[in-house]
């Protein structure tokens, strides 16, 4: 007897290790720059330059990139750039070289200490995610040959069609507008995704979304205010996939990789004009949600079939949400001094917690929100403020319990921040989550199958003609089973229109010889 199998490709997720390290390092003012007075406002990323994957544990390598906007003693704003170098292994018990690992990292916290006028302390708190996943081909079998009677199971199978990364380049001019002074040098500029959209299309995904350009400059012109520019710049392209269709099943993570923004003279020759270049990583997955019948039981009136029989492990897709998370709160800003105006706002999302129960999914995390503003105060006009702003939320799930793989990818949809008062103002944002649920199953299922000669005693032991009452547990199938007669014959010799046995029917049972 030959079994007619069925190769599944799975993606196996294994395990997901977390690891905090401290970067800490002193910096001295270069000589070319004023003494520091008073920090404003500091920011860094974290970048990765090589990860190696050995057995049970992976080396990451990169450096902590920073830049501090001071105020000098002379009254005036300098901007202190420099990087902190990491090299740090983490373990990681069964991973493999031949595993697929997705890290990611979040800059915990970040601290700017002066020592004195001339020298800084850098400190900040790593956060590492590792996520370890295999691809496993599971063989099971679907039918077999011969004269032979087959049960089989219908199951919905979450397979892994794809997993690919690749990158999507925005490059964009800004013109300041007509009221804004020309460029003398760019203090302080930053650069981030928001609303980041995508879609599969038919051999290819779509992106879109805005790149939220801020900076802040002062004028080639003496005695002029400090100035900033905040743009907000949409996008959308296509990335070539050709393996992908409509119907597949997609978890997609975007991040920029690459900022660069450099001043330009227009075609007057002066300096009003931005060039922006970013490119944003697409880390893709795609499955398919398949149904299949696989044999679960079979046998024969005819000879003696010999099963092996195993269990079988299959991902199937219960959840694929993509959530909005609205975030609305008043904050009282700090000075004493009267609010003109608020510059500028950006958030960052930090998940703290994802769980899964019999409700569904869980996920609890911060919006962690920065607000610049200019206050009435001549000698420190500009300020910043940071504020972490809590949510949580819930994707409803049937079926769902603690054993659910959870793949989340979250981002900021929506931000504004405005005054309603002279000290306080009004936060509103989006944070997007896009959540992905699979669910381990186990399946008893037919692994190998071979017959021998029919056993004749056996046989002849059997009653060639039976009345059997139908007791709990019974289906057509295991009955027909055991008096050696097949489900067709019992529904014809009963006059049975529907495979549902109740407790207690009555039915006459023909052996098959």
């Amino acid at each position: 007897m030959e079994l007619v199998k069925k190769n599944i490709h799975m993606n196996r997720f294994k395990q997901e290790v977390s690891t905090q390290i401290t970067l800490d390092d002193d910096f001295i003012v270069p000589d070319s720059m004023e003494d520091l007075a008073q920090v404003v406002l500091r920011s860094g990323e974290v970048l990765l330059e090589s990860a190696k994957v050995q057995n049970e544990k992976t080396v990451l390598r990169g450096k902590m990139a920073f830049q501090v906007l001071y105020r000098g003693e002379d009254g005036k704003l300098w901007t202190l750039a420099g990087s902190i170098p990491f090299e740090e292994s983490i373990n990681v018990p069964e991973l493999t070289e031949k595993d697929y690992v997705q890290y990611r990292w979040d800059l915990e916290d970040l601290t700017a200490a002066m020592i004195h006028s001339r020298k800084i302390n850098m400190k900040g708190l790593l956060a590492f995610h590792v996520r370890v996943e295999s691809l496993e081909d599971v063989e099971a079998a679907e039918d077999a040959d011969g004269d032979v009677e087959k049960q089989k199971q219908e199951l919905e199978v979450a397979t892994i069609a794809l997993r690919k990364k690749d990158t999507h380049r925005i490059r964009e001019e800004v013109t300041l507008p007509t009221n804004k002074p020309n460029i003398g040098q760019i203090l302080w500029s930053e650069m981030k995704l928001q609303g980041v959209n995508t879609r599969l299309l038919e051999g290819k995904v779509r992106i879109e979304g805005e790149l939220i350009v801020f900076v802040i400059y002062s004028s080639e012109s003496e005695g002029l205010p400090l100035q900033w520019l905040e743009e907000s710049l949409p996008f959308q392209g296509e990335v070539e996939l050709s393996q992908a269709t409509e119907a597949m099943i997609p978890t997609i993570g975007v991040r920029l990789i690459h900022k660069e923004l450099e001043e330009k003279p227009d075609k007057d020759g002066e300096l009003r004009q931005l060039a922006v270049d970013a490119v944003a990583e697409l880390d893709m997955k795609l499955y398919e949600q398949e149904k299949i019948q696989l044999l679960s039981d079979l046998y024969s009136t005819k000879e003696e079939v010999i099963l092996e029989q195993g269990e079988v492990k299959f991902d199937t897709l219960l959840l694929k949400n993509e959530a909005k998370c609205r975030v609305l709160e008043k904050i009282s800003l700090p000075n004493g001094e009267r609010i003109l105006q608020i510059c500028h706002v950006d958030g960052t999302v930090k998940l703290d917690e994802t769980h899964t129960d019999e409700e569904g999914v869980w996920v609890e995390g911060v919006l962690e929100v920065r607000i610049l503003y200019l206050t009435a105060d001549d000698a420190q006009p500009l300020q910043a403020v940071t504020e972490v702003l809590p949510f949580q939320y819930l994707a409803e799930a049937e079926e769902a319990d603690d054993t659910c793989i959870c793949q989340i990818q979250s981002g900021v949809e929506q931000l504004s921040a405005m005054m309603s008062g002279t000290d306080t103002a009004e936060i509103k944002g989006v944070v997007s989550l896009d959540i992905l649920l699979l669910k381990p199953v186990t399946k008893q299922l037919v692994i190998r199958a071979r017959t021998e000669p029919q056993d004749v005693k056996k046989l002849q032991a059997l009653p060639g003609i039976v009345g059997y009452v139908v007791q709990k547990g019974d289906s057509l199938w295991t009955v027909a089973r055991k008096f050696h007669t097949t489900v067709e014959d019992v529904m014809e010799g009963n006059g049975l229109t529907d495979e549902k046995l109740q407790v207690g029917d009555k039915l006459i049972l023909q052996k098959r010889v």
